[in-house]
């Protein structure tokens, strides 16, 4: 809108000025010879009238045949948070991973510190190196960092991957719960608490799904964790010593 009413604004002083100034100027004329013969100043030739196409009629619809009209809706409440909070199964997943990413947190802090340790051993011993034992230290050191990384990596992307899959067991057998204690109090229509502003507690079925839920699943199978017994790390190769002179 206020876009329109600026550009109404930009365009009146055209419109006045153009008003002001009758006929047309013709360069290399003086004024008023460019006007048609036969027309008066300020006015534009007659535009022949453009021919207007009839309106087309809108096509009819044709209407639907009556459909079979919804079962009169019996309302359930479900709270999902507190469900997890309860949960047997959905705790011990939770502790678990978090338990997991603490220690991979603690190995990538090690890993960290034990190449800054590395690097900083072959700076002191830079000075007894060759050029070309330093080049094979340096080259075998950044290999044995990339190889780390790239483990460390692979274990927080398959423990995110662990997690996820954790969870949607779980979810499963809630959804499995929340419809088997519907149809046990003919409820048709299963709505979240977050979305409801208020409701009678009739409709709350929280309890009884999570009772049902603890006693459907009180686990997740989870695999066992690698990182409990990593495989020995490898440490920087030391260079060989340089060869002592023969003696003639």
């Amino acid at each position: 809108m206020i876009r329109l009413v600026l550009a109404a604004l930009l365009a009146f002083p055209m419109m006045a000025a153009a008003q002001n100034q009758p006929g047309w100027f013709v360069p290399g004329q003086p004024q008023g010879q460019g006007q048609p013969q036969g027309q008066s100043q300020g006015q534009r030739p007659a535009q022949p009238a453009t021919p207007q196409r009839p309106a087309q009629p809108a096509q009819a619809i044709a209407p639907l045949p009556p459909g079979t009209p919804p079962p009169a809706a019996v309302i359930g409440v479900v709270d999902v948070p507190e469900i997890q909070r309860v949960s047997t199964a959905f705790n011990q997943v939770r502790q678990e991973i978090e338990r997991r990413r603490a220690k991979l947190n603690e190995d990538v802090q090690n890993e960290q510190q034990r190449w800054r340790d590395e690097q900083q051993r072959l700076g002191n011993e830079r000075a007894a190196l060759s050029p070309e034992q330093l080049r094979t230290r340096e080259r075998v050191l950044q290999d044995q960092i990339t190889d780390s990384q790239r483990i460390l990596r692979d274990r927080a992307r398959d423990l995110e991957q662990l997690a996820q899959q954790a969870l949607r067991e779980i979810e499963q057998a809630l959804a499995i719960v929340i419809r088997q204690v519907a149809a046990s109090r003919n409820i048709n229509l299963v709505l979240p608490r977050p979305l409801i502003i208020y409701n009678e507690p009739a409709f709350d079925m929280t309890e009884d799904v999570a009772v049902q839920l603890n006693r459907m699943i009180t686990a997740v199978n989870l695999p066992p964790d690698p990182a409990a017994s990593p495989p020995p790390r490898p440490t920087a190769t030391p260079a060989p010593a340089p060869a002592a002179p023969r003696r003639n």
